[in-house]
């Protein structure tokens, strides 16, 4: 079994071309293409949430599939936007929802709000990339996530958006291998923890998050048994031997040395 660390670094390192080959995929091209044909025609928040094709294909590409039933959840979440600080959008915890609203600003734009970037080649970009880490997910669990965190990252400002995304979370706390226990704890308890072992700062530089991806996906597979056998990555955190599974001696040097306080 090919180790997490090696799959990811194989996505990540081609993810440009990871990308084109997910759009030209015959399901994936024919669900954009009936997209990219009809939203435009769009013009009310009804209109969009009774084309189940257009909807469902707009929920997935903001990682809410799991939602698309709930269309009186999502209809408050359009039809109040995100202008107000008190909207139903901008008082969720999970951002996602914020983000769509914004994406598909009905609140704000009326009849415009499916004409403008962010609802047409914006929301495919999303739904290629959404698909490309579900497809890996389906394979390793451990890359779907470290995908994920690739990619929400550079976004993220304070440990509270980590806590608040059960996603990046679970990177985090498996990374630093901290224990699944201590979301029981007070946020605010957690957030201290957090803070003291991560700099989000680090995380808009590249080479810093690539590291603590590599370590996150390390660990991971120490984690998970069947995988912990075939990641050479895990010698360096475990003491052992390593093996040749197409990890360079940058990249294990940089697990080794990897520092996990600020």
């Amino acid at each position: 079994m090919t180790s997490t660390i090696a799959t990811y670094q194989m996505i990540s390192n081609n993810i440009v071309r990871q990308l084109q080959q997910t759009a030209k995929r015959p399901d994936v091209s024919r669900d954009t293409d009936y997209y990219l044909q009809h939203i435009g025609q769009v013009k009310t928040i009804d209109q969009f949430l009774g084309d189940y094709r257009l909807y469902s294909y707009a929920m997935k590409a903001f990682g809410l599939s799991d939602m698309t039933y709930a269309k009186a959840f999502m209809r408050k979440v359009l039809t109040e936007g995100v202008t107000s600080s008190t909207s139903f959008a901008n008082k969720l915890v999970d951002k996602r929802y914020r983000d769509f609203a914004a994406a598909f600003n009905f609140a704000s734009l009326g009849d415009r709000a499916t004409s403008t970037t962010a609802a047409t080649t914006g929301t495919v970009s999303k739904y290629v990339r959404q698909t490309l880490e579900e497809d890996a997910g389906s394979q390793s669990e451990g890359v779907r996530l470290a995908l994920y965190f690739e990619r929400k990252a550079p976004s993220i400002t304070n440990v509270m958006q980590i806590l608040s995304d059960k996603a990046l979370l679970q990177v985090a706390q498996t990374a630093l291998d901290i224990s699944p226990m201590t979301s029981m704890a007070a946020v605010d308890k957690q957030a201290t923890m957090l803070a003291k072992q991560i700099n989000v700062a680090d995380f808009k530089d590249p080479a810093k998050l690539r590291t603590f991806l590599q370590r996150f996906s390390a660990m991971w597979d120490m984690q998970n048994t069947d995988a912990a056998s075939s990641s050479p990555a895990l010698t360096i955190i475990t003491g052992g031997q390593s093996s040749d599974m197409g990890l360079n001696a940058d990249i294990l040097t940089s697990l080794q040395n990897l520092k996990l306080g600020r």
